[in-house]
């Protein structure tokens, strides 16, 4: 599927039909029994200069997606072109080359940097590897800057990530993946992890980052609300499929899709005095391993249809750059503000 922009960025990443199984073993000699389809053809673009939100529940395939965009799992199916260059067709050291173009900033501070290794070594550890920098004293010299970038001291670099919380031993991560100069970075819930008072810091330093650096995001999450604050648009996956994709604003004024609508109905108001209609939906996420006919959502949909149990919706442009999966818009139809949140005035406070 190609998306039809109409913008003045070009894309740099295209992400079509994108499928990742894994195999179920079972038995003395360990056949494959089953497939989990953690992954099942999931279609987006991410412009240059963006940040590109991917959201859903735990177990939606999130982080499966950004993982197999980098090759660091094999992919089942389907294409990645980044830069105009197909990824799963390069050969190993083209592979390489290309990596220092995507790097990849992981959820965990704790488990992503290797205790025995100093600082300083863990953010130079990709220049050697790439080449990068003269001499040991070079590259020395942009470990420091990139600390002081990233708002840590150089005299860090000497230290252990035991010595640092989690926010900083996350600002490491950020340095290494800052290190090789790469165009795109998947940013798999870096603050998930983190306190909420760090998160703000965090998700700031991103920002800035991408403007010094003309920095690509994916931005992997399940917090809308951090969504909201970074993200230029927004894809939303269930089950392994992309429901809806739109930019930020359109996303969170008028979504379309019944799952993106119980999402957003949960974030709580800012306004004490106001308060938002919620959906609650029942019934619990079906496996991967067998998922449900026809439209993925359809057991847990307030807005179900007969279709929606038999025939699995397409992935539509419903409205300009708002693409949606939902039988609720049949093709060809223009479709209205289809939600908008029941705010009432709440009893005043005695």
């Amino acid at each position: 599927m190609a998306f039809d922009i109409g913008q003045s960025r070009r894309d740099l990443l295209v992400v079509q039909d994108l499928k990742k199984y894994f195999p179920v073993r079972a038995g003395l000699l360990q056949r494959v029994k089953a497939w989990v389809k953690a992954v099942d053809g999931v279609s987006f673009t991410i412009r240059e200069g963006e940040t590109f939100g991917l959201v859903g529940e735990s177990g939606c395939g999130k982080t499966t997606v950004g993982r197999t965009i980098l090759r660091l799992i094999p992919p089942t199916g389907g294409n990645v072109f980044f830069d105009g260059e197909e990824i799963f067709k390069l050969r190993r050291r083209e592979l390489k080359a290309m990596r220092r173009h995507m790097q990849i900033i992981f959820q965990d501070p704790y488990s992503s940097l290797d205790p025995r290794m100093p600082v300083g070594e863990i953010i130079a550890e990709g220049m050697m590897i790439h080449g990068i920098g003269r001499n040991a004293q070079e590259r020395a010299e942009i470990v420091a800057d990139l600390l002081q970038k990233v708002g840590m001291n150089p005299y860090h670099a000497r230290r252990y990530p035991h010595e640092f919380s989690g926010g900083q031993r996350q600002r490491i991560g950020i340095a290494r993946a800052l290190a090789l100069r790469p165009k795109f970075i998947v940013c798999d819930e870096p603050v998930s992890a983190l306190d909420v008072s760090v998160q703000s810091a965090v998700l700031n330093l991103l920002r800035s980052l991408q403007r010094e650096f003309g920095l690509t995001y994916l931005f992997i999450a399940h917090n809308l609300s951090v969504v909201e604050h970074i993200s230029d648009r927004v894809g939303v996956m269930y089950l392994g499929k992309m429901v809806e994709v739109t930019d930020r604003e359109t996303l969170f004024r008028n979504p379309l899709h019944p799952y993106t609508q119980a999402l957003l109905s949960a974030i709580p108001m800012p306004n004490p005095k106001l308060k938002r209609e919620r959906i609650v939906l029942t019934g619990d996420v079906p496996s991967p391993l067998n998922p449900p006919r026809g439209c993925r959502f359809h057991p847990r949909c307030p807005r179900v249809m007969d279709i929606c149990k038999e025939v699995e919706p397409p992935f539509e442009q419903k409205q300009p750059d708002h693409w949606v999966a939902c039988h609720l818009y049949p093709s060809g139809v223009t479709v209205p503000n289809a939600w908008q949140p029941v705010e009432k005035n709440a009893s005043p406070v005695n």
